[in-house]
């Protein structure tokens, strides 16, 4: 089987369409996405509507969540939280009802289990993030006793791509672009974010799992950025510093970088 693992649209159209049509040309059985189709950005209905002509098998994020409704955004950022709020204003009813409906967790048998956040805790997974070697060892403890059977968990809400992999009780990162796997090794793979960058990279990134093969592969894509950028802006979501033209920005911080210095200079 093939499959192809996306992660944080939040609905960047340009993002998930340069994303789609690259997976077109890869021959894929199922496209699995990990959640968080919207948040952040303005095009959630035609990110949700292009997800479902695509029959992606769907994960709820914390995003989806909170727009649905179903967790608070006491947690979030201002940023975050104003975009949850947006969006839930600028969704139909059946928009709603679809977030409503994500599962928090999606097996295909034998094969994958797909989360949000985490494997492990049974409330909240979600919202927790594999960001330390402490944590991805407990998602690796839930998956081994998966009901699944499944020795490969797919999970998102970190914002960067990382394969990970336990063998016996060795726990450690693949770094390459291009990973076989071993029959007798579990695996945490991350295929980063399709539309929310939060590193230097970019594009558009996911991942294509070959389970016949037992190969997984890292796609990085690039599409117009600006533009998805444009129409954030217009609506209001974007922090601060974007608001302020980059020379702008630099400007300010020459200036206030020069002012120290002087301030040193004829300090007592």
């Amino acid at each position: 089987m093939r499959l192809a693992i996306i992660s944080d649209v939040h609905a960047n159209l340009e993002a998930l369409h340069a994303a789609l049509g690259d997976i077109a040309g890869q021959r894929v059985d199922q496209i699995v996405c990990l959640g968080d189709i919207v948040g952040y950005n303005t095009e959630s209905a035609k990110c949700i509507d292009l997800l479902r002509q695509a029959g992606a098998m769907c994960v709820a994020g914390n995003h989806d969540r909170a727009v649905a409704g179903q967790i608070t955004t006491d947690a979030f950022s201002s940023l975050a939280a104003r975009g949850v709020a947006w969006t839930r204003a600028h969704l139909s009813a059946d928009d709603l009802e679809y977030l409503a409906g994500l599962p928090l967790r999606a097996s295909i048998q034998g094969e994958l289990v797909a989360v949000h956040g985490a494997l492990h805790p049974d409330i909240g997974c979600e919202s927790l993030r594999l960001d330390s070697d402490k944590l991805r060892r407990l998602s690796f403890n839930a998956l081994v006793a998966h009901a699944s059977r499944a020795r490969i968990c797919a999970f998102g809400h970190t914002h960067q791509v990382g394969i990970y992999e336990l063998r016996g009780d060795r726990m450690r990162m693949n770094q390459e672009d291009e990973v076989a796997m071993s029959g007798e090794a579990y695996y945490l793979i991350n295929p980063g974010t399709v539309g929310q960058p939060r590193s230097s990279e970019r594009r558009a990134t996911y991942l294509v799992l070959d389970t016949a093969l037992g190969v997984i592969v890292v796609r990085r894509i690039d599409y117009d950025a600006g533009l998805t950028l444009a129409k954030t802006r217009r609506a209001g979501l974007l922090p601060r510093s974007h608001i302020i033209p980059s020379p702008i920005r630099s400007a300010l911080r020459w200036g206030a970088r020069e002012l120290g210095r002087r301030w040193y200079r004829s300090s007592p």
